[in-house]
C-alpha cells in the first residue's frame, strides 16, 4: 500500500517545487463601475480550472438568485463576497484571488469602481506590479478610469492592460476600439507609465481572455492571459541600492546579536560594508541568517537576519544600507498623498509618519491638490476623502528614503491619526526639499569662523559661578491650566535660592516679540520659534530659562527640544482637563471659542496634542502651586540641574 503511493507522494513534491520556483506576479483590475472587474477575474479563474466544482455549482445557484445575467452563470460572484456586493451588483471591498498556469503565479486584487471607494483601490494598487484598467466599450473613457489611471501612476505601475470590455455589446467593433485607444492614450500621455497595451474582450463571453476570438479577426494581439504570463516584471526591482530596514533586533544568547527584517531592496554579500541610519556607524556583513541556514548572497524581498563584523547600538526603525549608494536623510521631504479618511486633512494638527518600520510626529504642510481628470494643480485649503495633493512634510526625526519612483518600499509611507490611530492617508515622496527655496528657520545658523570675536567664558565657568546647569522648563497646557502662575511662583522659589532664572511668558511676549503673529498653525510655529531663540541664548548665558507656552503641536514643541537641545531642555505637561480649564477662565476665550468667535482655541475647536513622553507631569487640577514647584524643583536636583552654589569673588 505504502509503496503504490511514492509515484504520487513524488508527483505531488515535485509539483510543489516546480510552483515555488515560478515568478510571482501581483495585479489588479480597476475602472469605472460595472465595466466588468469581478466578471473579468471569474473570467480567469474558470477558463484556467481554477474553480472547484462546489464552487461552481454554489455561483450557478446564486446567478440564478441574483439575475444579473440573463440566466449565463455570473462570474462576477467569485469575488463579490459581501452580501451588500451581490444585493447591489458592485464591488465594495477588495477581493484577493490566487491562481497560477504552467508559467507564472497571480496574485489578483479585484478593486471597487465607485469613486466613494477610491481608498479601497489605491490600497489595493499599493502592492502591484500590474494595473488592468477596464474599460466599457458602451461608454468608453469615464472619469473613474482617469482617476484609477492617475493612481495608478502615482503608484509607480509601471505596466497598465487597457483591457476594452463588453466589446460583445459594441458589435466586435474594430473602429470603436481605435476609437477609445486613441482617446486613452491622449490622457495617458500625461502620466509617468512606461508600458501599455489595449485588447479588446469580452469578459462574460471569453473572448480573448484566454483563448483567442473568433468575433474580432481584425485583432492580431496576445490574449489577456498570455500577456500576464509573458510581461517582464524582473527589471521593475531595484537591486542596485541595498536598502533594509530593521524590524527586530535578535538576541538569543550572548553569542548572537542579528537584526532581522525584509530587503527592501538591493543585494547584500557576506563581508559587504555597512552604514547604519541614522547613527552613521559603518561595519560588515559577518553573516546572513535565514531559517534554513546561512548565504553568501541574499536580495529583495526576501526576509533575512544580518549580523555585523562590529557591536553597534541598533534598534527596529534604523536602516543598513550600502555606503557607496546611500538614501537621502533628513527631516523634511515632498510628496504626493492620497487622502483616505472622511475627516478632511487638519493643516494644523499633527499626524504620525509611518515610513517602513520607522514611525515619528510629523508636520504636513499642503501646497496645492491634484485635478485627477485634468491632471491641472488647483489652490485647495485641504483634502477630502479620495482627493490628490502635493505637499511638503516636516518630521521630527530624521528617516532615510528615497524618491518612490527609485524605491517603493523606502519612498512610500502612510499617515496616521495621532488620537484613533486610523490610517488617514499614503504617500509617495518625491524628493526632499529644494535647497535652493527659502531656508528653513528652524535650522541652526552655521557657527561662526573661528577668528571672529566669541565670548571667553565658557560653559563650565558658568556653571561653576551659578551652580546650576542652563535648562529651559517649557510648561505647556491648556489656557487655564496653570502655566503662567506655576512658571512665576518657580521663578520666585528659586531666585530665592539664589538662582538666576527668567521667565518667557507667551501671552507677554505677544505683546512684544510677536505681536506680528497671530493664531494659524504657521504663525503658533514661529511664535515658538522666535521664543524658543530667546530661551537658548538665555541658557547660553548660563540662566535658567522657563516658557510658559500653550504650544499645542508635537511636532513644532520637538523643534523647540532640537533648537535649543535635548541636553538642557524639559518638557513639563500640565494635565488639567479642559473642563476644570474652562472654569478657571477669566480672560473669557473659552465663552468666545463656544460662541464661535474665537476660531482657533486649543482643546475646543482645534486640537491639543499631550505631549508624548514628558519628563514631568502636573495634574493641576489635583494638586496645588506650591506641590507643583516642588516637584519640578524636585526634578531639577534629581536630573543634577541645580546643586551647591559657591559664589566666586
Amino acid at each position: 500500500m505504502t509503496a503504490s503511493l511514492e509515484p504520487l507522494q513524488e508527483d505531488i513534491l515535485s509539483y510543489l517545487q516546480r510552483n515555488q520556483k515560478k515568478e510571482m506576479l501581483r495585479f489588479l483590475t480597476c475602472g469605472s463601475v460595472d465595466d466588468g472587474k469581478s466578471t473579468l477575474i471569474g473570467r480567469l479563474l474558470h477558463d484556467t480550472k481554477m474553480i472547484y466544482e462546489d464552487q461552481l455549482a454554489a455561483i450557478k445557484r446564486d446567478s440564478v438568485k441574483h439575475g444579473t445575467t440573463g440566466g449565463e452563470v455570473d462570474l462576477a460572484l467569485l469575488t463579490d463576497g459581501l452580501k451588500a456586493e451581490r444585493e447591489q451588483g458592485i464591488t465594495i471591498d477588495v477581493a484577493y484571488r490566487f491562481f497560477s498556469t504552467d508559467k507564472r503565479k497571480f496574485i489578483i486584487a479585484d478593486t471597487p469602481g465607485h469613486e466613494q471607494y477610491t481608498r479601497n483601490m489605491a490600497t489595493g494598487a499599493s502592492m502591484c506590479q500590474l494595473a488592468i484598467i477596464l474599460v466599457d466599450a458602451r461608454h468608453g473613457i469615464l472619469p473613474q478610469t482617469r482617476r484609477h489611471s492617475f493612481i495608478c501612476s502615482l503608484l509607480g505601475i509601471s505596466h497598465l492592460v487597457v483591457a476594452i470590455n463588453k466589446m460583445d455589446l459594441a458589435g466586435y467593433s474594430q473602429e470603436r476600439f481605435n476609437e477609445i485607444c486613441r482617446a486613452y492614450s491622449d490622457f495617458a500621455a500625461k502620466l509617468d507609465i512606461r508600458d501599455v497595451h489595449f485588447i479588446p474582450i469580452s469578459a462574460l463571453k471569453g473572448d480573448n481572455v484566454v483563448e483567442l476570438s473568433a468575433n474580432m479577426p481584425w485583432y492580431h494581439g496576445v490574449t489577456l492571459l498570455n500577456h500576464l504570463e509573458t510581461v517582464h516584471i524582473a527589471a521593475d526591482r531595484n537591486l542596485a541600492d541595498f536598502r533594509f530596514p530593521v524590524q527586530l533586533v535578535q538576541r538569543p544568547n550572548l553569542d548572537f546579536r542579528g537584526f532581522a527584517g525584509t530587503i527592501a531592496s538591493g543585494v547584500v554579500k557576506k563581508g559587504d560594508a555597512i552604514l547604519v541610519l541614522p547613527s552613521g556607524k559603518k561595519s560588515r556583513v559577518k553573516s546572513l541568517v535565514t531559517f534554513e541556514g546561512e548565504l553568501a548572497e541574499a536580495w529583495c524581498p526576501m526576509p533575512i537576519t544580518i549580523t555585523l563584523t562590529d557591536e553597534i547600538d541598533i534598534s527596529r526603525g534604523d536602516m543598513l544600507v550600502h555606503p557607496e549608494s546611500a538614501p537621502h536623510f533628513g527631516h523634511d521631504f515632498k510628496a504626493t498623498i492620497v487622502w483616505l479618511n472622511e475627516k478632511p486633512l487638519d493643516v494644523t494638527a499633527g499626524y504620525l509618519i509611518k515610513q517602513t518600520t520607522r514611525t515619528c510626529p510629523g508636520e504636513i504642510t499642503l501646497h496645492h491638490g491634484i485635478d485627477v481628470n485634468t491632471l491641472e494643480e488647483k489652490p485647495l485649503p485641504t483634502l477630502h476623502l479620495n482627493e490628490v495633493g502635493v505637499c511638503s512634510i516636516s518630521l521630527t526625526q530624521p528617516i532615510a528614503f528615497d524618491n518612490y519612483r527609485k524605491n517603493h518600499a523606502t519612498g512610500s509611507f502612510i499617515i496616521i491619526d495621532r488620537l484613533t490611530s486610523n490610517t488617514v492617508g499614503m504617500g509617495m515622496i518625491i524628493g526632499p526639499e529644494d535647497n535652493k527655496g527659502p531656508v528653513d528657520p528652524w535650522t541652526p545658523a552655521p557657527a561662526l569662523a573661528e577668528n571672529r570675536p566669541h565670548s571667553q567664558i565658557t560653559p563650565a565657568l558658568r556653571r561653576q559661578r551659578l551652580g546650576q546647569q542652563p535648562v529651559t522648563l517649557l510648561l505647556t497646557g491648556l489656557t487655564g491650566s496653570g502655566k503662567a502662575t506655576i512658571a512665576y511662583a518657580l521663578e520666585k522659589a528659586l531666585f530665592d535660592q539664589g538662582r538666576l532664572i527668567s521667565v518667557l511668558h507667551g501671552q507677554e511676549l505677544r505683546r512684544g516679540i510677536t505681536s506680528d503673529l497671530g493664531f494659524s498653525a504657521d504663525d503658533r510655529s514661529e511664535n515658538l520659534r522666535r521664543i524658543a531663540e530667546v530661551a537658548r541664548i538665555l541658557n547660553d548665558a548660563g540662566l535658567i530659562c522657563v516658557c510658559a507656552l500653550l504650544a499645542p503641536h508635537v511636532a513644532v514643541r520637538e523643534k523647540v527640544r532640537r533648537l535649543i537641545g535635548p541636553e538642557r531642555f524639559l518638557e513639563i505637561y500640565l494635565s488639567a482637563p479642559v473642563e476644570v480649564c474652562a472654569q478657571r477662565d477669566r480672560s473669557g476665550l473659552y465663552k468666545l471659542a463656544a460662541a464661535g468667535q474665537v476660531k482657533a482655541l486649543p482643546g475646543v475647536n482645534t486640537r491639543y496634542e499631550p505631549p508624548e513622553k514628558p519628563d514631568l507631569v502636573l495634574p493641576t487640577h489635583e494638586i496645588n502651586v506650591d506641590e507643583s514647584v516642588k516637584r519640578i524643583i524636585q526634578l531639577l536636583e534629581d536630573r543634577g540641574l541645580i546643586g551647591e552654589i559657591t559664589p566666586q569673588i
